[in-house]
C-alpha cells in the first residue's frame, strides 16, 4: 500500500493514543533559533507539530492523508498543508529547521534530503526522530513479543534499519555535526490506551480473527501486570544535522 495512504482507517485511534515526545526533546531540536519556521514532515494528526508550536515555533504540518491531516488540532501558530515530504510546496529558502518525527522511514531518503536543502535558510537544522519502545522494560518487551506473531509487513524491520542509516544520510547530502538526543521517558497505560495504540499501527491487524487472537494475548499480559508495571518505557531520540551555506 501507498505510504501516504496506509494510516487513513487508523487516523482517531492515531490522534488519541500514540505517544507524545519529550518536552526537553523538542527544545533541543529547536535549541538556538529564536521563534523558527518549521517544516514538519509526514506531520500524521499534528501530535509533534502541536509540540513544536507550544515551544516557541511558527509550524507548516506537511501532511498528503487527508484523514490524518484532517485530526490536525487548530493551532494558531500550525498551519496544515497537502503535502509529500518529497514535494512540499514550500518556498525555497523559507524554513529553519526541517523535522520528522515518526516518519523519517516512510520516505525516499535522497529525495527528501535534497527537498530539505532547498527549503532550508542558510543556517538550518534537520532532524529525524523516534519514539521506541525500551524493551529492557519486562512489560514493553512483552508487548513486543506478542505483536510480533502478528505482524502484517516488514514495516518494523524497515523503520529500525532506516533509523540506522539516517545519520549517514545527512552527512552524504551535506548535513555536518551530525549527533543524537536521545531521552527516556515513560507512559502509564489503562487498557483502552494499550489496545488503541496497536490499533493505530499500521502494521497490526485492526480487525478479524488475528485480530481477535491478538487482542486476547494483549489483555491477558495487562490482566497479570501489576497496575505499577503498565507502561510503555520508551526512548525517544532525535537525529540532528546542521547546514550552513
Amino acid at each position: 500500500m501507498d505510504s501516504t495512504r496506509r494510516f487513513g482507517e487508523r487516523a482517531a485511534d492515531y490522534a488519541r493514543f500514540r505517544p507524545s515526545y519529550p518536552r526537553v526533546l523538542v527544545e533541543a531540536v529547536l535549541e538556538g533559533f529564536a521563534a523558527p519556521v518549521v517544516a514538519d514532515l509526514g506531520a500524521g494528526t499534528g501530535i509533534s507539530s502541536a509540540l513544536l508550536a507550544e515551544c516557541g515555533a511558527r509550524v507548516y504540518a506537511l501532511e498528503p492523508n487527508a484523514a490524518m491531516r484532517d485530526a490536525i488540532a487548530p493551532h494558531a501558530s500550525v498551519t496544515a498543508l497537502d503535502a509529500t515530504a518529497e514535494a512540499t510546496t514550500l518556498p525555497d529558502a523559507s524554513v529553519d529547521i526541517v523535522t520528522a518525527f515518526q516518519a523519517y522511514h516512510w520516505f525516499d531518503p535522497d529525495r527528501v534530503l535534497r527537498e530539505a536543502a532547498r527549503i532550508a535558510r542558510p543556517r538550518a537544522r534537520f532532524a529525524a526522530v523516534w519514539n521506541e519502545r525500551d524493551l529492557e522494560d519486562p512489560f514493553a518487551a512483552a508487548y513486543q513479543r506478542i505483536i510480533d506473531r502478528y505482524v502484517l509487513d516488514d514495516t518494523e524491520r524497515a523503520r529500525i534499519a532506516r533509523e540506522g542509516t539516517v545519520d549517514s544520510d545527512l552527512r552524504r547530502h551535506g548535513w555536518s555535526d551530525v549527533r543524537r538526543v536521545a531521552v527516556r521517558h515513560a507512559r502509564p497505560l489503562d487498557w483502552e490506551t494499550l489496545i488503541g495504540f496497536s490499533r493505530s499501527a499500521s502494521y497490526l491487524p485492526k480487525s478479524g480473527a488475528a485480530y481477535a487472537a491478538m487482542e486476547a494475548e494483549l489483555r491477558a499480559l495487562f490482566e497479570t501486570t501489576a497496575p505499577a508495571e503498565r507502561r510503555f518505557a520508551l526512548v525517544a531520540t532525535a537525529h540532528l544535522g546542521e547546514r550552513r551555506a
